[in-house]
């Protein structure tokens, strides 16, 4: 089939290769031309495993395409997908429609024979009906259905989401919608990967109630952790605990310093909003926010008390500062919250990250940026791990003891076994352990 990507960002890059590595021919439109330029050039502008071969491979057999210009490119589509971004709006945290709005409008103009326009950026409910009125209203000749097709990619795990996914979740009731998706998806059919039709509202929020789930499970663990602190229990024997319970899964319940990330937040914040705006406030997911914007302060205030209650003058190393490994993604990392909090109190930071130095630089211009983890703990009086990239669940202690002064360990991930730390003579100290 012949597809309209609009949109090259995660989603739609990402969404675009795996598509056309399905078979189909996919252009990639974005109004970004020095995005285009590079991406035709193979200079991929996100960090994500696997996706630069992939963008690569489809280039090179002709199934995948770049572009700036929309108009011809959507004229002639079986299928557009809408994959803008929809960040919070500043003062109400309501995902910001405006790209979306935009993208409806420009395809309203391009659309040409019958065409399935399908929502696959995280929008509130009833986003779907506005979209079709856009269209309708500046086209009313155009033969079109608007699906909502949700996306669920995990970064860092992005490509083996989408090509082996739990579910595919498809918001349209019309046959005409229906026989597309399924040809679109046609592999994942053949590989009997669950594919939920439903109505495009309920598929609007499905995004949102999954990603809201997802971040209370992670605060709940947090809280759990505290409370074990304060008992004298053990939080990973707490989560295996639970875990195993096939109600519960074992999935997201690492105790850490908090969620971030492009979805878990913006979709919190605007399903709150959603739900207030229908008159059915969701309180369990309002205490989730609340809860995981504490965390985060809570974590510099555990750095500050471990040195005594100041850090004045203290070198502190971070190991780790995008929100999660295998990312360069810094939107809303916990990182943020701790590093600025620690140089507002007077430290010296120092950094270490294997992809979102780049990224993260800009954000936190008074972090002085290091080699490597080893580069990072020289001189440093207290060492903190933030991210759980692979790379430092293998460090050379013995060789981080000749460089850094200072034994303590501060371990947010609970990577690191505390006796095996401990007797190699370092102050270690975890997340919900003793």
């Amino acid at each position: 089939m012949r597809i309209a990507m609009v949109g090259t960002g995660y989603v739609g890059l990402v969404s675009g290769a795996c598509f056309a590595d399905f078979g189909h021919h996919v252009t990639c439109i974005d109004s970004n031309n020095d995005k285009i330029t590079n991406l035709k050039n193979g200079k991929i502008p996100i960090f994500e495993p696997g996706l630069e071969q992939l963008v690569r491979n489809n280039v090179k057999e002709g199934r995948l395409e770049f572009t700036t210009e929309l108009f011809d490119v959507v004229a002639n589509a079986d299928a557009v997908f809408i994959a803008v971004g929809t960040p919070s709006r500043r003062g109400d945290g309501f995902a910001d429609l405006s790209f979306v709005r935009q993208a409806a409008t420009e395809i309203a103009k391009a659309v040409s024979g019958f065409t399935v326009i399908i929502n696959k950026s995280t929008v509130p409910v009833g986003t779907g009906d506005e979209v079709e009125e856009i269209i309708r209203q500046c086209n009313p000749q155009a033969d079109i259905e608007v699906v909502s097709n949700p996306e669920f990619l995990r970064e860092g795990a992005a490509i083996d989401d989408f090509k082996r996914p739990d579910r595919v979740v498809i918001g349209t009731v019309e046959p005409k919608a229906i026989a597309v998706m399924k040809e679109i998806y046609r592999p994942l059919f053949l590989n009997e990967t669950p594919i939920l039709f439903t109505s495009r509202r309920s598929a609007e929020l499905i995004k949102y109630a999954a990603n809201a789930f997802l971040a209370t499970k992670i605060t709940f663990i947090n809280e759990m952790a505290d409370l074990c602190e304060k008992v004298g229990a053990d939080v990973q024997a707490i989560s295996r605990g639970i875990g195993l319970d096939k109600r519960i899964g074992s999935k997201f319940l690492n105790a850490g310093p908090g969620y971030g990330g492009s979805c878990f937040p913006k979709d919190a914040l605007a399903l709150v909003r959603t739900a207030k705006d229908a008159g059915t406030p969701v309180s369990v997911v309002e205490a989730v926010i609340k809860s995981n914007k504490l965390r985060k302060q809570s974590m510099a205030d555990r750095v500050i008390a471990i040195c005594g209650g100041d850090v004045t003058n203290k070198t502190i190393a971070i190991l780790g500062v995008s929100f999660k490994p295998n990312t360069d993604d810094m939107r809303e990392a916990p990182s943020l919250d701790i590093i600025r909090t620690l140089i507002e109190s007077g430290a010296n930071i120092k950094a270490y990250d294997p992809e979102a130095m780049q990224e993260a630089g800009p954000l936190l211009p008074k972090v002085v940026w290091c080699e490597d983890a080893y580069d990072c703990a020289k001189d440093a009086d207290v060492l903190v791990i933030i991210t759980e990239w692979d790379q430092f669940r293998a460090l050379q202690w013995s060789k981080i003891n000749k460089v850094m002064p200072g034994k303590t360990i501060v371990d947010f991930r609970n990577i690191y076994n505390p006796e095996d730390l401990r007797a190699l003579g370092f102050n270690y100290v975890s997340i919900g352990r003793s």
